[in-house]
């Protein structure tokens, strides 16, 4: 069982910056591949990013690859998104997740076991 707290969000204006970070309780956080969704009213969960445990592969969906860094801290039991050059399509509640049984990354909202309760992130034009 893990408990996942995002924070970080926020207002930011166009082609700003944000840090996302999950913190997870648990030891067995450095066994979990991690990713990082977002969600916007009305439409489905959007993969953002992946991780696996222990930081050997990682992959971004093509909206945010050039934009955005995933990264872990296991001593830590800390998940981070850095997103820069945001944009206003960024507008999402983003949600970090744990998948207990993947041996690699995930893109698939379903293999996840875990998951936070969200952070807000607008982004203005």
């Amino acid at each position: 069982q893990v408990q996942l707290v995002e924070s970080g969000g926020g207002l930011v204006q166009a082609g700003g910056s944000l840090r996302l970070s999950c913190a997870a309780s648990g030891r067995a956080f450095r066994d979990y591949t991690m990713a990082w969704f977002r969600q916007v009213p009305g439409k489905e969960r959007e993969f953002v990013a992946s991780i696996d445990s222990g930081s050997n592969n990682e992959y971004r969906a093509d909206s945010v690859k050039d934009r955005a860094t995933i990264s872990r801290d296991n001593d830590k039991n800390t998940l981070y998104l850095q997103m820069d050059l945001l944009k206003p399509e960024d507008t999402a509640v983003y949600y970090c997740a744990a998948c207990s049984l993947c041996m690699t990354i995930s893109i698939e909202p379903r293999r996840y076991d875990y998951w936070g309760q969200g952070t807000q992130v607008t982004v203005s034009s």
